[in-house]
């Protein structure tokens, strides 16, 4: 709907539409009305009504931006946008404002109205009351989170079960995973179902300092300790004490340094540097790291009394190309997220782009998918994120398939065959990931001759 301007609106009234012209309107579901040249409401059904709480006689004659007060009145009217376009404007999404203050999200179709010599004399938008369907939207959002975690892989879902009593063990936790794969996230979440709750979460990088400054970053040091240590420091099982202690990239850390700690966690108790008396730890630890630490122990890069130490409870998090189920729900997650953060109302991320997002391998995890929507805000003001708003490695290119020595049938085949695997050949979920028809499916896997393998479940 388009903004005010200072043009006459009066002479608008709703009494040319004939009374059985009225009673198809009124017996339309979806809301309808229409407006002339002047952005002035001629037309105003009873669905309009209920969704906006504005009657018919209060409507007529209104501009149509005083009535909606939608969130794309100002910057990208989608009336606007079809009138002076000449062509139809078809499922935005966006937020009204009733008559009661409410936000009510509704999806919006605008057409051009011309008259028979074809000249354009307003025009006419449709809208659909989509609380409902929001509200179903968050519901299954809420079924599929778990303390800020999101997803509905079954893998994660077993993740999410143990959850809880793992948090009220208060054993130490070794989490496992790639980078960006939501350790940090885990770790907070296990202290935050814990009894120690009510007390400070203390993060460290364990990879981000050298080996003498994280030393004395963990313990803290006392005056005179070293060259310039002209008062003492808590070190941060100080600043966690009743709490949790977050040890990330724990497999980066000294050997020297793994003694130190291999003492807290036996003994419970540690000495700053430079002090002679010992400090309880009451501490619970959670360490985190993307290395394969079992492996470190068998090259002596890692001592393993401290590894059965650390993984008293171990948890290992899948990366995001096994659990691409999730992308589209992680999506509108930080796209509902940049939102709140930007003052911005992008609607979502339109059928190609979300290709685009599902066909990545995601190195990065989710952290990775992350920065590509945040890159997507940038270059997006409204609507959907496309494509070209994505950052580039992302776009699908004949090129790249190239430099992979492949042909775009034989990547084609690669990639519906790691979709079926993955989906352990359920043609369904596997014809859902790719965003594609189970039928159209069935002809690429006839047409490239992919059959299921002997042993593997039948289609359910």
């Amino acid at each position: 709907m388009p903004p005010s301007d200072d043009k006459d609106v009066t002479g608008a009234s709703g009494s040319d539409l004939r009374p059985v012209d009225r009673i198809i309107l009124d017996s339309i579901a979806d809301g309808v009305f229409t407006v002339d040249e002047h952005w002035r409401i001629t037309s105003f059904n009873r669905a309009a009504e209920e969704t906006t709480g504005v009657s018919r006689d209060e409507a007529i004659g209104r501009r149509c931006c005083d009535v909606f007060r939608a969130n794309i009145c100002e910057s990208s009217c989608a009336l606007r946008r079809a009138i002076r376009g000449g062509k139809p404007v078809v499922n935005r999404r966006v937020t009204i404002t009733n008559a009661q203050g409410q936000q009510v999200p509704v999806n919006v179709s605008a057409s051009p109205l011309i008259d028979e010599r074809g000249k354009v004399i307003g025009g006419v938008e449709t809208f659909r009351d989509l609380t409902v369907v929001e509200r179903l939207r968050r519901e299954i959002t809420r079924q599929h989170s778990f303390s800020d975690i999101i997803s509905r892989n079954h893998l994660m879902g077993r993740l999410f079960d143990i959850l809880p009593e793992v948090a009220a063990s208060d054993s130490t936790v070794l989490i496992e995973g790639e980078s960006g794969t939501g350790k940090e996230l885990f770790a907070r979440a296990i202290h935050n179902l814990s009894l120690r709750k009510h007390k400070s979460f203390v993060a460290v990088n364990c990879g981000a300092l050298p080996d003498t400054l994280l030393e004395s970053e963990l313990f803290g040091y006392e005056a005179g300790a070293f060259t310039d240590a002209k008062k003492s420091k808590q070190g941060r099982f100080a600043l966690a004490n009743g709490g949790t202690i977050f040890l990330d990239e724990i497999g980066d850390i000294s050997p020297a340094l793994q003694v130190r700690l291999l003492r807290v966690l036996q003994e419970r108790q540690y000495e700053p540097l430079g002090a002679t008396e010992t400090v309880k730890a009451d501490v619970r630890v959670v360490a985190a790291t993307n290395k394969d630490i079992e492996a470190l122990c068998r090259t002596g890069d890692f001592r393993l009394d401290l590894y059965y130490r650390i993984k008293v409870v171990g948890l290992s998090l899948p990366p995001l190309r096994d659990r691409k189920e999730d992308i589209p729900l992680l999506a509108e997650h930080f796209v509902s997220r940049f939102n709140a953060l930007r003052g911005k109302s992008i609607e979502g991320v339109d059928e190609a782009a979300m290709r685009c997002l599902m066909h990545h391998d995601w190195p990065g995890n989710v952290r990775e998918l992350e920065n590509a929507i945040e890159h997507a805000f940038v270059l997006c003001s409204d609507g959907l994120i496309q494509p070209h708003h994505l950052p580039k490695h992302l776009h699908p290119s004949e090129l790249r398939i190239a430099g992979d020595g492949l042909s775009l049938a034989d990547a084609e085949a690669r990639l519906i065959l790691e979709a079926l695997e993955r989906n352990d050949w359920r043609r369904g979920a596997t014809a859902k990931e790719l965003d594609i028809d189970a039928s159209t499916l069935w002809r690429k896997m006839k047409r490239l001759k992919l059959s299921r393998p002997s042993g593997s479940p039948s289609e359910s």
